[in-house]
């Protein structure tokens, strides 16, 4: 089993192995109690952040790690995963840039660094 801040960098790494755009890691055990990391990310369109959400929830559940609701699945403009540690939002660029989570939940020192791997060119 991953610890809480392993299993948001190895959902970053999956999101990122199908081209999620924007990945962003969040640490907000200290700002709320429902949760101890997000992972923030979009999808070029809605079929994108449809397969970003399969992609994640199929890898995942491959390890034995279910999660426990979503929420956007038919629309796919805004996916929420609840991992119960790490919460996952996958976006379209336009819900992204109007929710615009980040500015609610980045309190400065909270962002976690995650570097996506380099894609051959």
């Amino acid at each position: 089993m991953y610890e809480p801040k392993e299993l948001a960098l190895e959902i970053a790494r999956v999101l990122d192995s199908k081209k999620a755009e924007n990945i962003t890691i969040l640490k907000v055990d200290q700002l709320t109690s429902i949760t101890d990391y997000f992972v923030i990310c979009s999808g070029r369109s809605a079929q994108a952040v449809h397969t970003l959400y399969e992609e994640v929830s199929d890898r995942l559940a491959e390890q034995g790690i279910a999660f426990r609701r979503n929420d956007g699945v038919r629309e796919s403009r805004w996916i929420v995963l609840d991992y119960s540690s790490v919460i996952v939002h996958i976006f379209h660029p336009e819900e992204r840039e109007h929710y615009n989570i980040e500015r609610l939940w980045a309190d400065g020192t909270n962002q976690v660094e995650f570097v996506p791997e380099k894609k051959a060119e």
